[in-house]
């Protein structure tokens, strides 16, 4: 988040696998690396060829959604959290993650949509670790489930030949 890049690997279910593969994006452009059988984590360093560069879509697409959420995740402005239950945010339950306990909270109201509370849900641990992040986007059915890994922090190397924005 410190660079507002984000870098990973990216699968899809109940579709052919044409578009899994390494994916590293910022809040302009995504660079995808497809690959036939993508890896359960993206390897240390990105590849140094294959990538095709893209603009990300402000609207219209889940992948582009929900990269644009990932980043947004990671942003140094906490919501005030006495404000969060005025607009919608609630305890919904208890839950498990990869053996890890935690609580499952429903996000606000968005600021620009009223009425749109509990189209996010959050797994946080006791610690405050997100493990999970389920969010409702417009152009698809089925949630978009965002799951995290809870390794240590490594910062993420820029695709070769790109320089993220600072």
């Amino acid at each position: 988040y410190r660079g507002q890049v984000g870098y990973g690997v990216v699968r899809g279910s109940g579709r052919d696998t044409s578009s899994d593969g390494l994916i590293q994006w910022t809040a302009t452009s995504v660079h995808v690396h497809p690959m036939a059988h993508a890896p359960a984590h993206a390897p240390a360093s990105p590849p140094g060829s294959g990538w095709y560069d893209r603009p990300l879509q402000a609207s219209g697409s889940a992948l582009d959604s929900s990269l644009a959420i990932a980043l947004k995740l990671g942003s140094d402005r906490p919501d005030n959290a006495e404000l969060l239950p005025q607009n919608g945010a609630a305890w919904w339950g208890r839950d498990q993650v990869d053996g890890h306990r935690v609580d499952v909270m429903t996000g606000p109201s968005s600021p620009d949509r009223s009425g749109t509370a509990g189209n996010v849900r959050y797994w946080i641990g006791p610690d405050g670790t997100m493990y999970r992040v389920r969010v409702r986007v417009e152009s698809e059915e089925q949630p978009v489930v965002i799951a995290f890994d809870t390794g240590k922090y490594v910062p993420v190397e820029p695709v070769p030949g790109v320089t993220p924005a600072r």
